[in-house]
């Protein structure tokens, strides 16, 4: 089985970064990065550019908004030695814009969950907290916030090891 690590923060903590520096101390060539990112304007197109920029050309990128745990057991299937999937935040907003409803990415997130524990493969997922602030104030973005926080300790509760970055510092909480 592999090891399964989640790591959360808060935005520009250096998640990605420390999962890419994580995920190079596994032994093995086959690296993989599950971006589920769209590019939907300019100002993400941007962001999108920035992260591929600063991903070691060693990963081999698969670009997935929706179907993770399709993408995850193919790769199962292909000796890959480790997977990088960024980010759980985007894929439930993506989820959410795909109108499914609570119910739904609930499930997905508990599929996700299951499949993450069965997994030839050391995984790294990163987060984002999201509920730290102020109670927004329009039911979209509670909704969000509610879903994303229930998918994470979905997501940590299977994890081996969950890590929080702040200020490009990891702390481990499991």
């Amino acid at each position: 089985m592999g090891i399964v690590t989640l790591i959360t923060g808060g935005a520009r903590s250096g998640k990605s970064s420390h999962a890419i520096a994580r995920s190079l101390a596994y032994p093995g060539q086959r690296r993989f990065f599950i971006a589920t990112a769209e590019a939907r304007d300019d100002e993400m197109a941007a962001r999108i550019a920035r992260h591929r920029a600063d991903r070691p050309d060693r990963f081999e990128t698969i670009e997935e908004p929706l179907d993770i745990c399709g993408v995850l057991e193919t790769l199962d299937g292909h000796d890959a030695d480790v997977v990088i999937l960024d980010c759980l935040t985007l894929w439930v907003s993506n989820l959410m814009g795909r109108g499914d409803d609570d119910a739904a990415i609930l499930a997905a997130s508990d599929r996700l969950a299951a499949l993450l524990t069965r997994l030839d493969l050391n995984v790294i997922v990163v987060t984002d907290e999201v509920g730290w602030g102020i109670v927004p104030i329009n039911p979209m973005a509670r909704r969000f916030r509610d879903l994303l926080g229930w998918t994470n300790q979905t997501i940590a509760r299977g994890a081996d090891e969950v890590l929080l970055m702040a200020a490009g510092y990891p702390l481990k909480l499991k």
